[in-house]
């Protein structure tokens, strides 16, 4: 890489180091921690990525670490620890990779049962069922201590799903019920399906439904609303012939075929009827932001990319070399007639990613959101996230940021906690990366007036990694 095309200084250093297991009380916190934040937060994501001399690929292989801050009325406490999976234990013993990785493959690797990863559950962290779970791609999730973060087991749902059972790593909990709602995609050569799961708060299973697939679709997120469920099956999709046969990995294994076009699957959520689908121009997308019902419409609201995205996650630490424009869009789609009503477009496309919402608003109409920003977007070379973005459907457009200084990065969902007492009080959380100084820290902002910088900085004792997705639960 020439200097002229390095857009993320020292980026290396935020993934290749040995992540530190601690627990402590986090002193030197500067600036103003609101009496109404009690609780906990949690952030996963991919923390190991060089073992004997091997480096991980892609930023979707490294080992998941769990990140939490327990804030408390007699202080702040900091813990972080692995996730104890099979993948991590194995490999300890072995002293070197032993599985193939999402996009890491290589001679004498093995899967699960020979047709599957063995998951890092790397993605996501969320509290159900008075538990802590970590999730994966794919995978059953991991149960961990809340506060010690601990392994203590695979969790099955009491025996709903079972170790190859395809299970997502974006589960999402209904605050009118507190349902777990899921998916996983089945990639049988000929007949791909995708499940629906939802489990009722004490972790019985309430329904599982079953959608026939056209394509077997790369599908990472969704979205619910009271009465549905939406997906957006991009042309995406998985080679699982060239995954068995040719041992590839799975990036490796995905094509982008653009001239089958996009989709926006719409299904019932309790009734057995058939889903529909509505046209879409043929882009990608990662990560919805929030989907909800108005006037007998519904509302789909994603993060529209020209391409995918995963092959910028590569390789390791060179990520986002030729990362495409993206930019938030809301579908209205009507239910009745099954059709596409309107696309409403933002014009932010600084690749935003990890979007968040208030917990209480998920399936609900909202209005602001968060999402991390790269600001060097759409110059080649090497950069990372760097802006932490509002963004309003009230507006119309992103209306306040952050920008860290030259050299900085952020990470990990920033995700916004509304105080219980007053909603439009919200702090957003997230992960700030100083490599020149070799150091991190947490940074909070009031989430509507990001632009005046952080109320407060959490300095860490050691550096952490970047992370993926967050969640909050308040004491």
């Amino acid at each position: 890489m020439t200097a002229e095309k390095d857009l993320a200084p020292l980026l290396e250093k935020c993934f290749l180091f040995d992540a530190t297991e601690d627990s402590y009380e986090m002193t030197g916190i500067t600036g103003r921690i609101p009496e109404w934040l009690r609780g906990t937060y949690y952030m996963n994501g991919p923390a190991r990525f060089e073992r004997a001399g091997m480096r991980y690929h892609h930023w979707l292989d490294g080992d998941g670490m769990i990140c939490a801050i327990r804030f408390g009325a007699d202080g702040v406490r900091f813990t972080n620890k692995f996730v104890g999976t099979t993948k991590l234990k194995d490999e300890e013993a072995a002293g070197k990779f032993v599985y193939r990785g999402f996009g890491t493959a290589w001679e004498g690797d093995k899967l699960l049962r020979g047709v599957m990863l063995e998951p890092p559950n790397n993605v996501s962290v969320y509290p159900y069922n008075g538990k802590l779970l970590a999730f994966g791609e794919q995978a059953l999730p991991l149960e961990l201590d809340p506060v010690t973060l601990e392994t203590k087991g695979y969790y099955d749902f009491d025996g709903a799903l079972n170790e190859v059972t395809p299970f997502a790593a974006h589960a999402k909990t209904d605050p009118t019920n507190g349902h777990l709602l899921n998916f996983g995609v089945s990639f049988s050569m000929t007949e791909p399906m995708l499940n629906v799961f939802e489990f009722d708060p004490h972790g019985e299973l309430v329904r599982r439904r079953r959608h026939k697939l056209e394509y077997q679709h790369s599908v990472h997120d969704f979205g619910f609303t009271q009465n549905y469920v939406a997906f957006y099956l991009s042309p995406l999709i998985m080679d699982f012939a060239r995954f068995w046969g040719e041992g590839a990995s799975v990036m490796e294994s995905l094509k982008w075929e653009p001239e089958k076009g996009s989709v926006i699957f719409v299904a019932p959520r309790s009734a057995k009827e058939p889903g529909f689908r509505v046209e879409v121009p043929p882009c990608y997308c990662l990560h919805l932001i929030n989907c909800f019902e108005e006037g007998g419409m519904v509302m789909v609201d994603v993060l529209e990319m020209d391409r995918p995205i995963y092959v910028e996650y590569q390789p390791v630490p060179d990520l986002f070399p030729t990362a495409s424009a993206c930019r938030p869009v809301r579908f209205v789609i009507d239910p009745v007639k099954k059709q596409l009503v309107e696309r409403i477009a933002m014009s932010y496309d600084l690749a935003p990613d990890f979007p968040s919402t208030g917990a209480h608003l998920q399936g609900a109409k909202y209005d602001a959101f968060w999402v991390l920003g790269i600001g060097a977007n759409g110059l080649p070379g090497r950069k990372f996230f760097d802006q932490l973005v509002k963004g309003s459907w009230k507006a119309g457009d992103v209306c306040d940021k952050w920008i860290a200084p030259a050299g900085e990065y952020l990470g990990g969902e920033p995700v916004a906690v509304m105080n219980p007492a007053n909603p439009e009080e919200c702090v957003v959380i997230c992960v700030h990366s100083i490599p020149a100084e070799d150091r991190g820290e947490y940074l909070l902002f009031d989430g509507h007036s990001l632009s005046t910088g952080p109320i407060a900085r959490l300095p860490l004792k050691n550096k952490i990694h970047a992370g993926f997705h967050t969640s909050f639960h308040f004491d």
